[in-house]
Order: C-alpha cells, then sequence, then structure tokens
C-alpha cells in the first residue's frame, strides 16, 4: 500500500474528527456567511509526485479554496429553489460515502441497499399520499428525473405504433404537449430525439402559467391517432403555479395519453393539509418527478422518478442492459441497472430515509408551512413598497417581483443587492419581462431573516434610487 494512503488510513479517526470540525463551523455560521463572493480567484496548485496526506490537503484547501464556498444552504440564499441539509440528511449522506454501495438489487450481488430505496420509495409514497400503485427511484435531479419519465413515455408511444424504440430508433410520429415546461425537460427532450424545439405550446390561462383545458381538448383532438405525451407542471419555476390536474384526468378518459407531472418541488405540497388540494388526481399520472433536494432538504444530488407499476415492462425495455448476462436477466429480476438510466450511482436513498425517519409527516408539514409563510409575509411587504412590486401573486413558496418604476434597472438591483452577500435571489422572464424570483425552501429560513431580506432590498433602493 502507498505509504501516505496508509498513513492516511491509520489516521483517519483524526481526518474524520477535523472534518467534523470544519463542518460544524460552516453550519453554524450559516447566517454570517456572504450569499456570493467577488474575489474568486484561486492559485493554481500542481500534482506532485508524492501527495500531502489528507490533513495537509484540508488545510491547502481552507487556505485556497474555502473562500468560494457561499452560504447557498443558508436561511438567505433564495435562487434556484435550493433546501438546506436538515441533520437527519446530513447524518445519511455522510453514512453514504461511508458505505459506498450502489444500490442495483441484483439476487446474489451482495450490495443490498437496493432494499433499502425500495423502502425509502415506499415511505415516501406514504408521506405524499399515492398509491402503491406506483414504482419509483432515485436518480441525480429533475432533469434526469424528467428524461426518465419521457424515455418511457417514448416507448409507450412506440409501442403504440408498433415499434420498439430502445432497440429500433426514434421516430417523428410522436406528439409532446406542455404549457411552461421547465428547461429540464427541453434538455430532456434533446436527449431523447425528441429535439428541444418539437414541444406543442398549449396555451395558458390569462394571467397564469397553467394550462388551458379547452386548448388541450383542442390539440389532442387536433393529433388524434398520434401518440400523444403531456407535460404537465404540478408547480412552474416562476409562480408555482399548478396544471388543474383533476381535470386533465378527465380528459384523460377521452383521450388516449401519457400524463408526465414535473411536480419537482410542487409535490411537497401533499404534505400541507392546506396545500394539498392542488395535487388532486395526481395519482392516476403514469410518471412523476419529485426533487428530494429542494424542499425534502437533503444535500444535492437526489431526485426520484415515479412511475404506474404498469409500466414496469416498457421501463425495463428502455434502460435494461442487453447482452450483460453477468448484470442478471432482466425479464426475470428486478434491478435498479435496468430500470434507471445510470448504472452506477450512491446510495441516494439513505439521507431521505434518515430524513423521514427523523421527522415524520408533521416534519415535513412544518418545513413546507413555513416556506409558504415566509413567501406570503414577504409578498406582503412588497404589496406595500413604494419600489416594487409583485409580478404574480404568491401562490406557494415563490415570489416572483420586480421595480414598481425604472424597469430598466432590474439586472442592475439584482446584481447590487446579491453583490452585497446578505441575501441572493436569481433573475427569470415572466410573460417576456425581466423580472427577480426569490425561491423558499429552506427550513433555517425565518421571519428574522426575512426582515434582514427587506433591509437589503430598502438598502440598494436607497443606492439607486
Amino acid at each position: 500500500m502507498n505509504l501516505v494512503l496508509k498513513n492516511d488510513l491509520n489516521l483517519l479517526s483524526d481526518i474524520l474528527d477535523e472534518v467534523k470540525s470544519s463542518g460544524i463551523a460552516y453550519l453554524n455560521g450559516l447566517d454570517l456567511l456572504p450569499t456570493s463572493v467577488s474575489d474568486q480567484d484561486i492559485e493554481e496548485i500542481q500534482l506532485l509526485g508524492t501527495g500531502h496526506g489528507t490533513m495537509k490537503s484540508l488545510e491547502i484547501f481552507k487556505e485556497n479554496y474555502q473562500k468560494l464556498i457561499v452560504a447557498s444552504s443558508g436561511p438567505r440564499y433564495l435562487g434556484f429553489v435550493i433546501g438546506g441539509t436538515t441533520p437527519a440528511a446530513i447524518a445519511g449522506d455522510w453514512l453514504t460515502s461511508i458505505f459506498d454501495q450502489n444500490p442495483q438489487s441484483l439476487k446474489g450481488a451482495g450490495d443490498i441497499s437496493a432494499q433499502i430505496e425500495m423502502e425509502t420509495i415506499r415511505l415516501l409514497l406514504e408521506l405524499f399520499n399515492l398509491p402503491a400503485q406506483f414504482n419509483g427511484g432515485f436518480v441525480s435531479g429533475a432533469t434526469m428525473a424528467n428524461f426518465t419519465g419521457l424515455a418511457v413515455a417514448r416507448q409507450w408511444a412506440g409501442v403504440s405504433l408498433g415499434m420498439d424504440i430502445a432497440l429500433e430508433g426514434m421516430t417523428s410520429e410522436i406528439v409532446v404537449l406542455g404549457p411552461t415546461p421547465h428547461s429540464s425537460v427541453f434538455k430532456a427532450l434533446s436527449m431523447l430525439g425528441f429535439g428541444s424545439s418539437n414541444v406543442v405550446k398549449i396555451n395558458s390561462l390569462s394571467g397564469r402559467e397553467a394550462l388551458d383545458i379547452s386548448d388541450l381538448e383542442s390539440k389532442l383532438i387536433q393529433y388524434s391517432g398520434k401518440p400523444v405525451i403531456l407535460n404537465c407542471s404540478a408547480g412552474t419555476v416562476n409562480t408555482v403555479d399548478f396544471d388543474d390536474i383533476r381535470a386533465i384526468v378527465e380528459l384523460k378518459k377521452k383521450y388516449n395519453f401519457w400524463l408526465h407531472i414535473d411536480a419537482a418541488f410542487g409535490g411537497f405540497a401533499a404534505c400541507s393539509p392546506s396545500q394539498k388540494y392542488l395535487l388532486n388526481g395526481w395519482e392516476h399520472a403514469d410518471s412523476i418527478t419529485i426533487d428530494c433536494h429542494k424542499w425534502m432538504n437533503v444535500p444535492y444530488d437526489s431526485a426520484i422518478i415515479l412511475t404506474k407499476k404498469e409500466h414496469h415492462t416498457l421501463q425495463t425495455q428502455t434502460f435494461q442492459n442487453s447482452n450483460a448476462p453477468y448484470l442478471g436477466d432482466p425479464e426475470t429480476d428486478f434491478s435498479y441497472l435496468n430500470f434507471l438510466p445510470e448504472n452506477s450511482r450512491r446510495f441516494r436513498a439513505l439521507p431521505a430515509w434518515f430524513s423521514l425517519m427523523a421527522y415524520g409527516r408533521e416534519g415535513f408539514q412544518s418545513i413546507v408551512e413555513n416556506s409558504i409563510s415566509n413567501a406570503q409575509n414577504f409578498g406582503s411587504y412588497l404589496d406595500k413598497s413604494d419600489a416594487l412590486e409583485l409580478k404574480a401573486p404568491v401562490r406557494l413558496n415563490v415570489v416572483c417581483f420586480g421595480l414598481k418604476r425604472s424597469g430598466e434597472k432590474t439586472a442592475e438591483f439584482l446584481s447590487v443587492l446579491n453583490s452585497r452577500g446578505k441575501v441572493f435571489m436569481t433573475a427569470t422572464l415572466l410573460d417576456g419581462k425581466l423580472c427577480i424570483r426569490a425561491a423558499f425552501v429552506n427550513y433555517r429560513t425565518t421571519q428574522a431573516d426575512i426582515a434582514i431580506v427587506i433591509e437589503e432590498l430598502e438598502a440598494v433602493c436607497i443606492q439607486l434610487f
């Protein structure tokens, strides 16, 4: 064994103690850490023949790179719908690295962590009040979850045309419908060979991002005879608007189409008794995307894709490892190797399992309702502001707003706000106009943080106006 590596192994307890100490210092200082940094220059470090060892490498990292780490898991980082990491999720993630399992569910494979993954999916179905008729698995995020659901939908569409697309390749006969798909859906369609520009646009309701049911039905009639895949939203990125899932399901009784629901963070509305109505009917979807590294507050990368068990064969056809006998028989042995895009992946289920065990239904209800309350309170401030205004109603946990006057200064306003390092928000386009969006999902965010956000906004208003 290499001498440096052997020494590290002997010092493993000390190394983990040092990592723990550094990690606690970071987490305890989240309120004070900047949400952005201006000094992003780093010194190039040469690769040595004989390495430094881990303890010295930790010192080098702190001296040269830690300045680049921002409080993206902190309470006032309101961009990109990023959750924090709860204590239970951290514990699960540490053990994920220590155990270093690759969930496969192959008989006789030795590693049976897939059994825990399947149990975690079962618990998540209970959390979301979804029936046991769904299969599920963990992927890296909403992009891969949407990719997986739409890939199975593509196989379904091919079968209806008498084709096995997984074997024979793509066809242009499939129609994909959507009102305001997330960018990850377009990326998935690009990777799947549909072409990211080939989504047939469904009209949105006036002043909304939700689809117009009557226009959807007219499109279903127009494309009668062709296999149709509908991507609908359970929480749009700008205004957290929900398509009328129940009405869509009623159309599904009349027209044959695949229903994929992108519920990346909106799916967690099911945890709130007052908001779960938004998802009425989603149990009738063919596939559902839900992110865990958003509202569940587990570390990146973690999402689940749920598909109806009746589509199991289609999913296996799509992702099977053919000509690989050592990976098992996809026809007889359930294996995530033949069920999801990745052959090699982390034991992503473990942080989610720890979180579910630690906090239960009440814990996630509390996280969701705290975020909604924070968003509503922030929206109330904007309603009364002389300089700022809401650009859309606060429907759940994302606030979309902008300047009342001097809209041309929106980009400058956001740049100055973020550069101050206490708050981070992102820009977006709503109805073609530049706006600012603040996403509330972090379990640490409190009303005291909202007060700091308001102070920062008003300071920037004074600076610019």
